[in-house]
This record gives C-alpha cells, structure tokens and sequence, in this order.
C-alpha cells in the first residue's frame, strides 16, 4: 500500500501512526498501542531545577523555521524509527500545514528540537532529540506552553518512557486515548502557528499556571 499524506492524517485521525524497524528498512507498518504515552497540558511537572534552566539567556527558540533539520537530529542516532518515506512524508506534511518543529538554537547552532502532527487540538509529538544538556527539556517546556496557550487539548508522546513521566508524562488505555482524539479532533483551537510565548518567563507562567492543585 502506498502511503500518502492523506491516508497518514487519516491515521492519525484513527489513533494509529507509521513506524519502520530502523533507518534503511524502506518498509513502515502501522502502530496502535494498547497503552498510550500523553501528557496532559494542565499536568506539566516543571522542576525548580528546570524552571531556574528555562530562564537562563543561552539560548532561543523558534517555531518551524528548520523542520527538516528537526527530524534529521531525531534521526541522528544508532538505532532510529525514521527512514527516507517517513521523512519525506512528514515534510509533506509540514508544507500542508498539518507538521509543526520547535527549535532550540544556541547562536546560529540547532541544539534541540521536537516535532509532530496537529489535527484539532490534538497534538501527535512523533520525536525529539538534544545536542545539549536540557534541550529535548527545553524544546517539550516550551512545546506544552505554547499548545496550552493556544487552547490544544491533548498531548500525545505515543509511549511513555522515564524521561517524559518525570515531565508529568502518565499512560492511558487505547479506549480512554481514542476517546480524547474524538473529543480534541472535534474542537478547533488557536492556530499552532500563532507567536510563540513572548520569553521563558512566560513559558514558566504558563507551566506552573497549568498544574492542578
């Protein structure tokens, strides 16, 4: 089966997403976990330790600006998901307008970056990846506080792994996932690619404005 952009957004819509068994395996399959990795976007655990790394003034962050580059750095390691379909596929993704990177940048030098899939307020993060200490953490903060912002209502990270539980991350089952992508499919928040937050004290506002009591 030939995998479009269409049929790919279809899937996301169903609760699926591609994978290939590594980087030069032309073949992708389908992937529907019985558990499902989230973080909700009112239940980010920001760290004093991360807030106090958020605000230091080594680094800037923007929004779409080097989305292939992105998946590259994902890429950039031993063992990857992401073949050449997969990376062609969510470029063509990005020129719809339905895949979105945040970047991290210290002076002209891409050091972190996430990126993923937007239908309604869903957001389907596919992968991230750090050249730096902190800068996977750095790209999800800025990341969350910006789909909060925008009135987004779920976070997908697809698995849950130690990493992003200690960012608040948690597991749902495949029943209780599918009916929150019905429910965010359904509601259209602000466009994802509205200005980012104004500065890391904003992001740090809007964290620790989104955690339950």
């Amino acid at each position: 089966m030939t995998v479009t952009p269409e049929l790919l957004l279809h899937a996301y819509r169903s609760g699926i997403f591609p994978m290939a068994e590594r980087r030069d395996d032309p073949e992708i399959f389908w992937v529907d976990p019985r558990r499902r990795g989230i973080i909700p976007l009112d239940g980010f655990h920001l760290s004093r330790s991360l807030a106090k790394r958020l605000r230091r003034a080594d680094y800037s962050v923007t929004l779409n600006r080097a989305f292939t580059e992105v998946i590259e750095g994902c890429a950039d390691r031993p063992e990857t998901w992401i073949n050449a379909e997969i990376l062609s596929l969510y470029a063509e993704l990005h020129a719809l307008g339905y895949a979105h990177s945040l970047e991290v940048w210290q002076e002209d030098r891409l050091v972190g970056g996430i990126y993923g899939v937007s239908v309604g307020s869903a957001f389907c993060g596919e992968s991230m990846f750090s050249r730096i200490t902190d800068g996977s953490k750095i790209a999800l903060s800025w990341l969350v506080a910006h789909l909060w912002s925008c009135g987004f209502t779920l976070f997908d990270t697809q698995f849950l792994t130690p990493h992003l539980a200690s960012l608040g991350g948690r597991e749902i089952t495949r029943a209780d996932y599918r009916a929150k992508l019905s429910e965010a499919i359904d509601t259209d928040p602000q466009p994802i690619t509205r200005p980012l937050p104004g500065d890391a004290d904003d992001v740090v506002h809007l964290l620790r404005g989104t955690r339950r009591a």
